[in-house]
């Protein structure tokens, strides 16, 4: 006997399980990846690269399209995600400039707080910042240029893809370690700006992600004489670091994190730095980044990109302040 309790319930049930069974499965519109900078770069080659990879693997019909949306050191960009939905379907490529040097020096102006305002999903992948100098300069290592530019303060200029650029601030912090080098820096806009400066001897030196350096150092354009990195890179491995030349503490890199806007669900979070991994861990992705400059990060989890992004804005901070970058209130 079917009680008037019991026929309630499963009028319930067959009400509730249609809804359910329409809910739309993720992605239902294509992915749009926001690079917050100007097409042709090594993040634009990364993000592409990756982005091709990951979507088989976030099944037969997900699609990820690629958008370059330039300005303001990439918070143009930035900003643009992070007031899109928070439904999986719209994704930054985050850098040093856009999470960490640009919120570091212009906390005013960033229209949003790199650690809060998104979701850490996946690190892509990690490069040197190099320090270069003209093919016709005297100095072939970094104690040499260290020594001239304390021996004539002031006299020398230098280069990096523009204020705000971890460039620039890997120079503020050569200065810093250095003992105070006084030189003047010269933004200038990209690396590619960079690349022609040092090739026509604009600049005494310049600090700029290897990415950018590396064809024209193999070319002859001009000469890398350390890498920012803790150990030697193996794509120069007969140039030293900042360390082996006797400044201690010294590390500066660029990087590419995966993010979406603050609150994106953690089952999609999940999906995507699955994705990300595995599309990175695949021997010819490795192999055409390494080519760029480009160390592959295949093992993160979304809480270590979320640690590693403060970790590195808080380092960008430290820098700022102790280079004192900002001028005072």
């Amino acid at each position: 006997m079917i009680t008037r309790r019991r026929a309630c319930a499963a009028l319930a049930g067959l009400s509730v399980a249609p809804a359910e069974a329409q809910a739309p499965a993720w992605p239902s519109r294509p992915i749009v990846l926001t690079i917050p900078f100007q097409a042709g770069g090594s993040a634009d080659l990364l993000a592409r690269l990756v982005a091709e990879r990951m979507m088989p693997r976030l099944g037969p019909t997900a699609r990820i399209v690629v958008e370059n949306r330039a300005g303001a050191g990439g918070t143009i960009g930035s900003e643009h995600v992070r007031r899109q939905p928070a439904d999986g379907h719209a994704l930054l490529l985050g850098t040093p400039s856009t999470h960490g040097t640009v919120p570091a020096l212009q906390p005013e102006t960033t229209p949003y707080d790199p650690v809060v305002d998104f979701t850490a999903i996946a690190i892509l992948g990690r490069a040197p910042i190099a320090l270069a100098v003209p093919k016709e300069s005297a100095h072939r290592d970094a104690p040499s240029l260290i020594a001239a530019l304390r021996a004539a303060p002031g006299r020398a200029s230098w280069g990096s893809s523009g204020s705000g650029s971890v460039g620039h601030l890997a120079g503020a912090l050569m200065a810093l370690l250095a003992g105070g080098l006084q030189a003047e820096h010269v933004p200038y806009r990209g690396g590619a700006g960079v690349a022609e400066a040092l090739a026509k001897g604009e600049v005494a030196y310049a600090w700029e992600p290897l990415g950018s350096l590396a064809a024209g150092a193999k070319d002859g354009l001009f000469h890398i004489i350390a890498v920012g990195t803790a150990t030697r890179h193996p794509l120069f491995p007969e140039i030293g670091t900042m360390q082996e030349a006797g400044l201690a503490g010294f590390e500066a890199t660029t990087w590419n994190v995966m993010l979406g806007p603050r609150g994106l669900p953690q089952d999609i979070v999940a999906r995507l730095s699955a994705a990300g991994n595995a599309a990175l861990a695949e021997p010819e992705v490795r192999a055409r980044l390494a080519a760029a400059g480009i160390d592959a990060v295949a093992d993160s989890t979304p809480e270590t990109t979320a640690a590693f992004i403060a970790a590195e804005y808080a380092r960008f901070r430290d820098i700022v302040a102790r280079a004192q970058l900002r001028p005072p209130r």
